[in-house]
Order: structure tokens, then sequence, then C-alpha cells
């Protein structure tokens, strides 16, 4: 277990902010945690938060508490027919390395989840989604460690899965640690390609194979999205609204060209990167932090921004949009 005080979490958020912690404990196997867990030093930091690989953090300033991360990083086949496969992946293993072992052993499901950000453990507490697709769709059941050390598994019934929800960021955010999820992946893949230009991309170079799927998802996602390496950022700043149709359609007499995603009869998906985009914020910065200029969906930082900052510009851009079309974004981000 790594345990190490006034730590520095550059390394840990993808938006570049310098920043410490108080603790930082990092553990590698399911008994090092709750060992941890029962030491009581929890208790006596008071505050803390467990963390994957920071792409969906914004720190505002130095964490007094404790900071955990996963090390599990263990992958195994739990069962196995002629039309699937059960895995079961360690809280941190890398996503979109588990995607990629997926994809070269010619298991299907999450091809088109290529070259999201984050670990394992994230995927099943956001419910990770793109291109048609949520992670939902494979997951079987989460294992998961109370703060008392106990453990429980949730089938996924229980997860209260929702757009880029789930039990785990509400009714029990904070009471839970993730340490392993398992997949159901198929072995006779059904292609979703209807979103976007995905299809002509894949169909451009012949029948549709899982590998060509991540390939072109791959691309897309990093001819728009700048790299967190060079350009600080942590991808999808805002989650799409979902708004009523009589609303969409009203919103539509104003804006012909306004985009949508059935949900329901009754509800439709907007996106808010559209919407931010016609309200004249791609590319425009409020200090040193700045609306990306090819993805308006994409918060950025110039160069020293503070988390202060790119919050102030995520509301500035809220009330904007709220004020334009009458609907609220709200930020997917999670703010500590």
């Amino acid at each position: 277990m790594k345990r190490q005080e006034n730590y520095s979490l550059l390394g840990h958020n993808t938006f570049g902010m310098d920043v410490q912690t108080t603790l930082f404990v990092e553990y590698d196997t399911v008994d090092e945690l709750r060992t941890f867990l029962q030491s009581g030093e929890l208790t006596r930091h008071e505050r803390y938060i467990h963390i994957g690989s920071g792409s969906n953090l914004l720190f505002a300033g130095d964490y007094q508490g404790i900071v955990m991360h996963s090390a599990i990083r263990t992958i195994e086949v739990t069962e196995e027919t002629d039309t699937h496969v059960l895995v079961r992946v360690g809280s941190g293993y890398v996503w979109d390395d588990f995607v990629n072992h997926c994809v070269m052993q010619g298991w299907a499901g999450v091809e088109n989840l290529s070259a999201i950000p984050g670990e394992v453990g994230a995927s099943a507490v956001q419910n990770i989604g793109a291109y048609g697709v949520e992670v939902k769709d494979v997951i079987v059941c989460v294992e998961a460690m109370a703060l008392d050390g106990n453990t429980r598994v949730f089938a996924k019934e229980e997860c209260s899965y929702g757009y880029r929800d789930s039990i785990f960021k509400r009714e029990l955010r904070g009471a839970y640690i993730v340490t392993h999820v398992t997949y159901r992946l198929e072995k006779t893949p059904t292609y979703r390609l209807d979103y976007g230009d995905l299809r002509s991309r894949v169909e451009a170079h012949g029948e549709p194979t899982l590998k060509a799927v991540r390939d072109a998802v791959t691309e897309i996602r990093n001819n728009k999205l700048p790299d967190p390496k060079i350009l600080g950022n942590a991808g999808s700043f805002f989650t799409n609204p979902v708004i009523p149709r009589a609303k969409y359609e009203a919103l539509k007499t104003q804006y012909p060209n306004i985009p949508s995603y059935p949900i329901s009869e009754e509800l439709v998906k907007v996106p808010a990167g559209w919407l931010i985009e016609n309200a004249g914020w791609k590319g425009k910065a409020l200090g040193r932090a700045a609306v990306h200029e090819k993805q308006a969906l994409v918060l950025v930082n110039l160069g020293g921004a503070t988390g202060h900052e790119v919050m102030t510009l995520a509301e500035r851009i809220c009330e904007d949009i709220y004020t334009m079309y009458g609907i609220r974004i709200t930020p997917e981000v999670n703010y500590v």
C-alpha cells in the first residue's frame, strides 16, 4: 500500500490542477483496502474522496482530507459459453485498456466506449456512455466495500442506473468503494453504428468489425477532444439535457437546426455542445479557462487556471444557456 502525506495531485487530475491532499492512499488488494478502512484514519481526518484517474474531477484547491485510489488491476474470465463471457475486472484497471483487451479477444459490447478516459471502477459509478451505448448495458454486477470493511455485491438492477447516474452517485454516495466490476460480453457482435457519422466511417473500410468500430470511435474522439497532457481538460464538461418533447418542438420553431435524440415519446435529449456553440461560447475564454475551439462541450485549462476560474466559466455558460433556451445544463464533472 502506498501512503503519503502532503501529496501532489497534479498527476491525478486531467485538468492539470496543481493541488495537494493531506494524505494519499493507494491500495493493491481488497484486503489492503479493508485494513485501511478499519484503521480509523478516515474518522480522524473526517473528509475523504475516492478517485480514479481524475478525468472527471475539478479541484477547487488543496484537499484537506484523504484521497484514496485503487491499484486493483486484475482481470479474469469467470464464465464462458458458446455465446458470451463474463469478465471480472479490478476497479483500478484502465478503462480503455479493458476495451482494447475485449476487442482483441473478439468480445463485443464495449467497442463503442473506446478512448473514454478513466478506470473500471469509475465506469460503474458514472455509467459512462458514448455513441449509443452505456456501460450499464454490459454490467452484470458491481462489488463494493462499505467504510466498515464489509463487502457487498450489487446486481445491475440494484445500481439504479440512469443517464450518467447510479446509486453510487446519489443514495450511496461516499458509502461504498467499488473494488470489482463484472461485465457480460458477447461472442457474436451486434453493431451499434447509428450515431453521428460512425457508420460511414466504419463501412468505408468494408464490413464492420470490432476493431474497425474501435478505431473509428477513437479517431472521432481524438479529432474533437484535446489531449489532457497538452491542454488540461476533463472531456465532456456538461451532461446533455433531457427535456419534454413539447418544449423541444417549441424551441425548434425558433432554432430550426437544433438537434435531438429521442428518449421516449415524451422526452428528447438535446446536445449540450450544440446549445453552447449556438450561444456563441465556442472558443471563448475567461481568464485562463476557455471553451475548446473544436468542441464546445469541453472546457480547458489554458495554463495555470485555478479550479475556481473553470467553475466561474461554467457558471456563466449555464446562465446564458438558461436565459437563451430556458434549459438548465449541469456539469458532468465533479467539483471537489
